[in-house]
C-alpha cells in the first residue's frame, strides 16, 4: 500500500477515534459524578479511554 493511501485511511480513522474519545470521556465524567473516582466502572472506562488515547497518538507512527 502506498504512503498516500495509508495517509487517507489514517485521516478517515482520526475523526471516528476522536468521537469515541469524546464519548468515553463524557461517560467517565458522568460515572465519576454519580459514584466516585475509585468506583470500578469509572476505572474501567478510564482504562478504555487510555487505550483510545494511545491509539490516537500512534496513528501517525
Amino acid at each position: 500500500m502506498k504512503r498516500r493511501e495509508v495517509m487517507c485511511k489514517v485521516g478517515l480513522q482520526r475523526p471516528k477515534l476522536m468521537k469515541e474519545i469524546e464519548i468515553c470521556r463524557d461517560e467517565m465524567v458522568r460515572l465519576a459524578s454519580q459514584t466516585s473516582l475509585l468506583h470500578p466502572h469509572v476505572i474501567a472506562v478510564s482504562k478504555k479511554l487510555d487505550v483510545l488515547l494511545y491509539q490516537y497518538h500512534t496513528l501517525d507512527s
